[in-house]
């Protein structure tokens, strides 16, 4: 555990929100104080179950039964696909049916609903967004034509005489009426597009949503409308007009002035096609080197502990450590820049995201902070829960572990788009956590394959989940290393995928593929205690050592 006092935050009763919780409702799922007990089990409409907070169990949400308010649906009839109640079996309109118990559904939906995401975010809203571009693209080129169109027509005029003017503005005028109604068809189709893909888009969130959730009433109320988005709308066709000037004839003027080509805006039914998800390239095979070389040593001259280190570019590195300034060095070890925590407390730890903004956690104030222009914005707060270790993904989210304020007894994954909270990652399918409790550190990193990487410390082990938060494997060290003795700390990821996980326990760094089978180690570097890690575009990995204050760069490919 980190030298680091964690304040404690007291907990309040759901009713009354003044006095301390005490006591939990495991069929209401609510926290009460003692005062407020008396008052929820006077609601003899409901049934309950009060047991002490600390004894509470995870208890089903039963959906309520649509049809009979006072009961709750804990079957589900296989042949009309609804749940149902026992007062519903028992008036015999579901005579002869077969039922499952409704807590197996989302076990048994959950292939469904991932096979309905993956088509939904890697080939129907893929298409939409293309047809999107196309459209816009469509309006573009009209734009340019029309543009081309008007000066011809007006260079025309400018060679004729006061006595065509009349036909001049006349033809103007049937340009500006052809391109309204060609606009006015791509913008229709265009809005179309648009709303089928917010439609899209909330599908996924909503199936995202149902993924994570606990909730039966979200699985079992759920409506595929991946059927009705693979039908795509005909496309509109519209034809660009060309213009043919003719020879001034002043006895055949309005014959000869020039003609503009028919307006023809036509609908192809199947001019759209579904788009096909592209193979991910592999990148080239780099091979691990017999010895890894130690490049460089940079002095950080910390004084304390040295926790994180994180690459800016292939020619600078933030870290920080156990103090409240975190430091911009160049690989010479001049200190560039200094940065000091908002709270004047020490960040947790650090992470670069893609545009080259520094972001830190700080577990004093429960935030996740990023530094633009010198000037520090809170970007996440969190309500119940401890921010350990962040990474910044391919994408641009943020994946967050943290613990919680109850003696820390729960750990989970969270991923943050900006503010907004996408994804928690807390449980297998059997329902066991994923993750130790306790406040220990739990580095991340995200693989090229999307995996999420966890080094949890306290369990001994690298937690690997995949873009779903599915597990994947976990390694617990190599057969050799003694039972007990694996430390994972920091942990990273490089081009082909590998994963490189710090083992304070034994002064090197494991190197595992992509599947979790063990590959080498590093420990021919003179490393003592090494805890932070990360790499650089060029598969260069930089290691903090937590008390000598020193950052080792390490070629190992």
């Amino acid at each position: 555990m980190d030298p680091l006092d964690r304040a404690q935050v007291l907990l309040l009763c759901d009713l009354c929100q003044k006095a301390p919780l005490q006591d939990h409702c495991e069929l209401c799922q609510i926290n009460l104080c003692k005062a407020c007990v008396g008052e929820h089990l006077s609601d003899s409409s409901q049934r309950h179950k009060v047991v002490p907070y600390k004894h509470r169990t995870s208890t089903p949400n039963y959906p309520k039964c649509p049809n009979h308010t006072q009961k709750h649906c804990e079957l589900y009839c296989e042949k009309c696909d609804i749940p149902v109640c026992s007062t519903c079996i028992s008036l015999g309109k579901h005579h002869g049916h077969e039922f499952k118990d409704i807590l197996q559904k989302p076990s048994f939906m959950k292939e469904f609903f991932t096979t309905d995401l993956e088509e939904l975010e890697k080939r129907i809203l893929p298409t939409y967004e293309e047809i999107s571009s196309d459209l816009y693209s469509e309006k573009v080129k009209l734009e340019k034509n029309y543009e081309k169109l008007t000066s011809a027509v007006t260079k025309q005029g400018e060679d004729w005489h006061r006595e065509i003017n009349i036909i001049v503005n006349k033809q103007k005028s049937e340009i500006d009426e052809m391109k309204t109604k060609k606009l006015a068809a791509l913008n229709k189709q265009e809005k179309e597009i648009k709303q089928i893909t917010s439609e899209v888009k909330q599908s996924i969130l909503d199936l995202k949503k149902i993924l994570v959730s606990n909730d039966i009433s979200l699985t079992s109320g759920y409506r595929s409308r991946n059927a009705e988005f693979r039908s795509l709308l005909p496309k509109v066709n519209v034809s660009l007009p060309s213009y043919s000037p003719h020879q001034i004839n002043t006895d055949q003027l309005h014959q000869m002035f020039g003609s503009l080509s028919a307006l023809s805006i036509t609908t192809e039914e199947h001019g759209y096609t579904m788009k096909t998800p592209e193979a991910v390239s592999c990148p080239p095979v780099k091979p691990l080197l017999d010895e890894p070389e130690l490049i460089t040593t940079i002095d950080t001259r910390y004084k304390l502990s040295l926790y994180s280190v994180t690459c800016l570019n292939d020619a600078e590195i933030w870290t920080c450590g156990l103090d409240k300034i975190m430091k911009l060095y160049n690989l010479q070890g001049k200190l560039l820049k200094s940065i000091q925590t908002k709270s004047g407390d020490t960040p947790q730890d650090i992470a670069v995201t893609r545009s080259g903004d520094l972001v830190y956690t700080d577990s004093k104030t429960r935030t996740v902070n990023i530094v633009k222009n010198k000037k520090i914005q809170e970007v996440i707060r969190l309500e119940g829960w401890i921010p350990i270790n962040v990474c910044s993904t391919s994408s641009g989210d943020l994946l967050v572990t943290m613990v919680s304020d109850d003696d820390n007894e729960q750990s989970k994954v969270v991923r943050y788009s900006g503010s907004t909270e996408k994804q928690t990652i807390q449980f297998a399918s059997e329902g066991k956590p994923l993750y130790s409790s306790g406040n220990f550190t739990k580095y991340i990193s995200e693989n090229r394959n999307l995996n999420i990487c966890v080094a949890d410390f306290k369990a001994s082990a690298v937690v690997v989940v995949n873009q779903a938060g599915t597990p994947r494997f976990k390694y617990t060290g190599h057969p050799s290393t003694k039972k007990g003795s694996f430390g994972p700390v920091g942990i990273t990821t490089d081009s082909q995928s590998q994963i490189l996980t710090a083992d304070c326990d034994n002064n090197c760094i494991h190197i595992l593929d992509q599947d979790g089978q063990f590959l080498r180690y590093i420990g021919n570097c003179g490393l003592k205690l090494p805890r932070g890690l990360c790499e650089d575009a060029t598969d260069n990995l930089f290691v903090t050592e937590l008390n000598s204050g020193k950052v080792k760069k390490i070629k190992y490919m």
